[in-house]
């Protein structure tokens, strides 16, 4: 079941290139123009990498946000790495977390970001747990993702798949794929079960509202 759910994300992702692309260059997404942004650079700041990989890297915008690093960008939608190519930055790989999880990444970096890019359940847990296989030792794993209290909403406490929704967005967006939905003790479980130590649990704050807009997880790998 899991294994056909992460399917239906990746071909859903898939026909959501040109709309995913404007909408972030656009910066049309509130919390990440007012927060989240922000947050996930600073966070990969704090590490004082020199290397590094945007696991998820979408159309690029983070790798070109951080020019004092390099970087290696990794996404398994070849129209989405090939915006980020033409956009440059770093270096672009076509690759799923299914490849990685199999170590065909080879690389040993300073810190990997996960950047809203784990909303599966098996390939997110095999992701992880493949760490040693892209980080150097000490290396540290950075993971933003929605707030659970926040994404919650009326569904009970509870890990579990969610549909998804691209409420808010343009219309130009279509087929939102599902999302697996994990509560804070859960993703502190996943870090520690991959061999990382949970070194900070950031809560950026929305500005206006005051509640928490995301969750940030900094996980090192035994030196």
């Amino acid at each position: 079941m899991s294994a056909l759910t992460d399917e239906r994300i990746v071909d859903a992702w898939s026909r959501n290139v040109d709309p995913w692309t404007a909408a972030v260059r656009g910066r049309e997404i509130a919390s990440r123009a007012l927060v989240t942004d922000a947050a996930i650079v600073e966070a990969v700041r704090s590490c004082s990498p020199r290397t590094g990989v945007d696991l998820g890297c979408g159309e690029g915008w983070l790798i070109r946000a951080l020019p004092d690093v390099q970087m290696v960008g990794v996404d398994a939608i070849p129209g989405l790495v090939e915006a980020a190519r033409v956009s440059g930055g770093g270096e672009f790989r076509v690759m799923s977390y299914e490849e990685i999880a199999a170590g065909g990444l080879q690389l040993s970096v300073d810190v990997a970001v996960c950047n809203f890019s784990l909303i599966g359940e098996e390939a997110t847990a095999n992701l992880l747990r493949a760490a040693p296989s892209y980080l150097r030792p000490g290396g540290t794993l950075i993971v933003q993702t929605v707030h659970p209290l926040m994404a919650c909403g009326e569904a009970p406490y509870v890990d579990g798949w969610r549909e998804g929704s691209w409420a808010g967005f343009s219309t130009d967006f279509q087929d939102a794929p599902p999302w697996y939905f994990r509560t804070v003790g859960s993703w502190v479980t996943l870090f520690v079960d991959s061999g990382l130590r949970v070194t900070a649990l950031r809560e950026p704050v929305h500005p206006h509202t005051g509640k928490p807009v995301s969750l940030i997880l900094m996980g090192q790998l035994p030196g």
